[in-house]
């Protein structure tokens, strides 16, 4: 590894998380291709991209950066939830999911925090 951003378990959870996405959407019918899908692989793929620019900046705008990833968590909920509905995820992926937004969500709310001391 040769940014420190890429040394931090959420950076790499993050990752983990949108390879998941990624690898489960292309495989969903066409008519959600360009909707759903890609809303869902854009937020997802926008928590680790934030964490890496905001790690390159001031720590003012590393928390901030922090913070639109968070949001990014955050917009993938009603995401999962909606492909669950329209039987595109199981029970188990859309549980995994949600357990995976909430954990690296609190991890960047962690991390955001520590910057203030």
């Amino acid at each position: 590894m040769n940014f420190n951003f890429e040394k931090l378990n959420v950076y790499q959870q993050s990752i983990e998380f949108t390879n998941q996405v990624f690898d489960k959407t292309k495989r969903w019918p066409t008519k959600y291709q360009f909707s759903l899908g890609e809303q869902l692989r854009r937020a997802s793929l926008s928590i680790p991209l934030n964490i890496a620019e905001g790690s390159s900046r001031t720590k003012k705008e590393f928390k901030r950066f922090l913070s639109i990833a968070r949001g990014s968590c955050f917009e993938c909920i009603p995401l999962v939830d909606i492909s669950w509905k329209q039987k595109l995820t199981s029970s188990k992926e859309k549980t995994i999911w949600y357990n995976q937004l909430l954990v690296l969500a609190k991890m960047l709310s962690s991390l955001r925090n520590s910057l203030s001391k």
